[in-house]
């Protein structure tokens, strides 16, 4: 058991392109790297449970998770189903978070967009930011992840291949 597992942390994580594209064909795993995705899923596992929103639920593979998936979103149409782990909720990020650790513990992966992502740092109820820049340029919905790295008084980084992995904490 990691120690963040024991004592409970809000963990968000994301994955950009170089130009800070945030999905690219519809995905995210169009602006992933093999690196990337190696360590997100080991991040997976490391905690009680994920958090994401409904377009992420809708274009992402969260049809089997080894933590249960909580997704908030104001359309009740459950995308996951045929996932015995996921749980829909209407209900604001900062809600949802406290409702997750109540009911599944106190580390959640917050694996959502950038809105709910933004809006949980705003809060100031994220405690670490795990961000993967890889090398892809030309995808979509672009975000300054420079500006969400800015949220934390301490950021480290990590080369690998051709991915940038940053560990942003408070």
């Amino acid at each position: 058991m990691t120690d963040s597992k024991r004592t409970g942390e809000i963990i968000a994580t994301l994955v950009v392109g170089s130009d800070g594209s945030t999905s690219k064909d519809g995905t995210s795993r169009g602006v992933s790297s093999t690196v990337d995705r190696a360590r997100f899923l080991a991040r997976r596992r490391q905690v009680d449970a994920i958090l994401i929103g409904g377009n992420t639920a809708r274009s992402e593979p969260y049809r089997k998770t080894p933590v249960p998936v909580v997704v908030i979103s104001t359309s009740m149409i459950n995308s996951l189903s045929d996932n015995r782990q996921a749980y829909w909720w209407n209900a604001s990020p900062s809600e949802a978070i406290e409702r997750a650790q109540r009911l599944f513990g106190p580390t959640i992966l917050v694996e959502a967009g950038t809105s709910i992502i933004t809006e949980l740092l705003e809060l100031g109820l994220i405690d670490r930011l795990e961000l993967s820049v890889s090398s892809v340029t030309g995808g979509d919905d672009r975000v300054d992840y420079r500006k969400l790295l800015s949220y934390f008084t301490s950021v480290e980084n990590e080369i690998d291949g051709e991915t940038t992995f940053y560990t942003a904490t408070r």
